[in-house]
């Protein structure tokens, strides 16, 4: 109960207390004041029960609308456009126009979110999750973001650069149909993730010869502690086992950490043949620290294949990648951090800040005789007008390498690009 409401009431119990003081004797004006106090205590009591008490869940549906547009310019030359001798290009376009619908209704949440291009749409999330297992696991089912890697689970909403890492475009599928379960555990810091999905990524169509689905299993195990509001230790393991059902393996795994680009390059083809694989395995390892606006993460991840011919050169073949990654807040601000999710996000209520950021990564996709080794350095300020409304600009350079370099690139083995984002969120 408000402060106000409680003076009120008091106020109301005295004034109908004494307006008739005058016909008591002193003893009942005690007895009347005792009763008055009693009433006071009471109204203190129920005040504070109220202050303390758990919100109850919504018996009635609640639901929020909003979304995201992040609007780019790129200016790129070298490595970047070797199917052009590497001219400079540049281009503007949408990198994201995306709207959610969500909502809860007691232990129950949803989330739908839609991304729109020229005349398509698609659906990005479809989330329904359960939550009423008292200290017990959350289930979600739907078309999910798989637990695998921490920059790849960061929202794009929150990311320090424009791009994500290669590491995070070569190893996550991103957004999958499945079922998974995760959960919490706070006297320890610990948290498991697991799930199973359709498979239709990386090349695979979803399916084997045979139209029976292909299953991927993911995992992500964290570990953190965050005593207090920017002082955060983090660190997590994840695997995922994923059939492929024959189907020829996406001979590109990234762009090189810039978008729309005529040439991808991070591609395991260059120069040789794809492979029809059987499964592939991928594990990662994930560490960051923080120390209010600082903050530090890095990640290192590989991939197996086991292709359906055993003589191919390529069965077993193992491909890897990393990156360290460093950003800071020069106005002050500190990244948030979800225990629940064991992910970061931009500093909430943010206004009026800057942010710098930098990072390099490696992505060796290259193998004796094909395939192709990029590693990229990239250089970022934001400007945050508040917490909807940002400006970013990044500077990226990249460099390929392997055996299959000349049949990707040619003499074009470097790229320098210009990157610039305004991204306005509702």
């Amino acid at each position: 109960m408000p402060r106000l409401t409680l003076l009120a009431a008091a106020t109301a119990v005295a004034f109908t207390g004494f307006a008739n003081a005058q016909d008591l004797t002193p003893q009942e004006l005690q007895a009347q004041l005792t009763q008055l106090t009693q009433e006071v205590n009471q109204l203190k009591q129920q005040q504070a029960a109220n202050a303390t008490a758990t919100p109850s869940k919504p018996s009635a549906p609640a639901f929020e609308i909003g979304g995201r547009i992040q609007l780019d310019y790129n200016l790129f030359n070298g490595a970047y456009n070797a199917e052009h001798n590497g001219s400079s290009a540049q281009d503007i376009f949408p990198r994201r126009v995306r709207t959610f619908v969500e909502g809860e209704l007691q232990d129950w949440d949803y989330k739908l979110l839609l991304e729109f291009a020229e005349n398509t749409a698609e659906i990005v999330m479809a989330r329904m999750r359960y939550s009423g297992f008292e200290n017990g696991p959350k289930l979600q089912f739907g078309k999910l973001r798989e637990d695998i890697s921490l920059d790849a689970l960061t929202s794009s909403n929150h990311i320090a650069l424009i791009e994500r890492s290669s590491l995070a475009d070569t190893m996550s599928p991103y957004f999958r149909w499945g079922v998974s379960a995760y959960q919490y555990f706070p006297s320890t810091g610990l948290r498991y993730a697991l799930g199973v999905y359709k498979n239709d990524a990386f090349g695979s169509d979803g399916k084997d010869e045979t139209d029976d689905l292909n299953y991927a299993l993911s995992s992500r195990v964290t570990w953190s502690q965050a005593k207090e509001p920017g002082q955060v230790l983090h660190a997590g393991l994840w695997y995922s086992a994923r059939q492929m059902g024959g189907d020829d393996l996406s001979a590109s795994f990234a762009r090189g950490e810039l978008r729309e680009t005529n040439t991808r390059l991070i591609n395991y083809v260059a120069g040789g043949e794809t492979a029809a694989i059987d499964n592939l395995n991928q594990a990662g390892l994930e560490l960051a620290f923080q120390h209010n606006g600082l903050l530090l993460q890095g990640e290192y991840a590989q991939r197996s294949l086991n292709t359906q011919d055993p003589q191919s050169v390529l069965d077993g073949e193992r491909y890897q990648a990393y990156y360290l990654q460093a950003s800071y807040f020069l106005t002050g601000e500190q990244r948030s951090y979800s225990k629940g999710s064991a992910v970061f996000s931009q500093p909430k209520g943010v206004t009026d800040a800057w942010e710098l950021a930098a990072r390099f990564s490696s992505v060796d996709a290259s193998s004796d005789f094909q395939g192709t080794k990029a590693q990229t350095y990239t250089l970022g300020v934001s400007y945050y007008f508040n917490p909807k409304i940002k400006v970013m600009a990044n500077y990226i350079h990249s460099s390929v390498d392997g055996a299959g370099t000349i049949a990707l690139v040619g003499n074009e083995d470097v790229g320098d690009a210009f990157a610039a984002r305004l991204q306005y969120v509702f």
